[in-house]
């Protein structure tokens, strides 16, 4: 009976019809409509000895900094910090956000902490590219984990230098974004095709009744805002959004070595050809044998290993692939071969070396 292709391996049959399709909203961004990145440095306290040790100097230094502004002096030499961590503090700024609504922050250590559970950051300002402050992050920070160690041994959950503060940041300024004032709009595509990109072009005008959407090239579409959305453009893309599109779905093959995991596309076609498969397995076994001299001899004792090789090699199996064959016969092809997932990627390889595997051979 022919194996089956388990365990590792996995196929992903991506199967489209033109019955049904992506949502448009699914395959585009809008140009303008961005999410913006913002970072800060900041300071978490309140650890329990877990925090950066005596080498890290700009631990040591920031907290300084921080209390004299506090009006306190004190001598950094003499300063020792364990209860305290510096941390680089990350955030996104959604578009259309608000003044006064809140950001996740994550909070990542960048000296020697061995841990932030416990801990609290201080107030930090989060910057933009612009250099400017769009956020205040503040709060308690929370793992999702812990580290505990003794004497002698330790045990950790997760990663605890790495935390999160929902809702810890809030929005001070926002960055423009005007919609309804646009009278040309252009849809960027996440993945380039000419034709997912043409095809979305012809839903969009027949929906608008009109060559209103036009691709300029094989990521980008420009949408002319017709005269009755003018000033409503939000509702223009409320209503596009739901469109169905029935994108194309190249034709690839992926494999990664590490796990044996193999995804095929529809789309993958095999031309004719024979493919042999067999095994050849090698079995070493060694025995010691002691080798004792006669009594009141001078001889020695000797342990002498006797090794023993049985080498095994199955009888190669031909299947021959008909040209244009499907996944579905492709499978049931390389399982009449007893391909495991390990030999499936060496066949896939072979196949794509011979030009039968009309497809792109993505190898992870």
């Amino acid at each position: 009976m022919p194996r089956k292709l388990t365990f590792s391996l996995l196929f992903f049959l991506v199967l489209s019809s033109l019955a049904s399709g992506a949502r448009l909203k699914d395959l585009i961004n809008i140009e303008g409509v961005r999410v913006n990145k913002l970072i800060g440095y900041g300071i978490v306290v309140g650890l329990n000895g877990t925090g950066d040790g005596d080498q890290t100097k700009f631990t040591v230094q920031s907290v300084v900094n921080m209390l004299e502004r506090f009006g306190i002096k004190v001598d950094r030499r003499q300063v020792k910090l364990k209860n305290a961590a510096a941390v680089m503090v990350t955030a996104e700024l959604p578009p259309f956000v608000r003044q006064g609504q809140r950001l996740d922050v994550t909070v990542s250590s960048i000296g020697d902490a061995k841990s932030l559970q416990g801990g609290t950051l201080l107030l930090t300002p989060l910057r933009g590219p612009d250099g400017k402050v769009y956020a205040l992050a503040q709060g308690p920070v929370s793992l999702g984990g812990f580290s505990a160690a003794g004497a002698g041994g330790s045990v950790q959950k997760n990663h605890p230098t790495v935390g999160r503060i929902p809702g810890g940041a809030i929005v001070e300024q926002t960055v423009p974004v005007s919609i309804n004032q646009k009278d040309l709009l252009k849809l960027s595509f996440r993945e380039t095709d000419f034709t997912t990109v043409a095809r979305a072009a012809d839903v969009i005008n027949a929906y608008l009744n009109g060559p209103y959407a036009r691709p300029l090239d094989g990521r980008t579409i420009a949408l002319v805002v017709p005269e009755k959305y003018r000033q409503n453009v939000v509702r223009l893309l409320a209503e596009i959004g739901d469109l169905a599109v029935n994108p194309d779905i190249p034709a690839r093959v992926v494999i990664d070595e590490r796990t044996g995991t193999v995804v095929m596309g529809e789309n993958v076609r095999i031309s004719k050809v024979a493919v042999a498969h067999g095994n050849l397995s090698v079995q070493i076994r060694e025995t010691p044998q002691v080798s004792q001299p006669p009594p009141f001899s001078t001889g020695e004792t000797v342990v002498t290993p006797q090794t023993e090789i049985v080498a095994r090699e199955e009888a190669a199996r031909i299947v021959v692939i008909e040209e244009g064959v499907s996944i579905g016969e492709l499978v049931r092809a390389l399982n009449a071969v007893g391909a495991t997932p390990r030999d499936l990627i060496a066949i896939f390889q072979a196949i794509k070396a011979a030009g039968a595997l009309q497809a792109e051979l993505i190898i992870m």
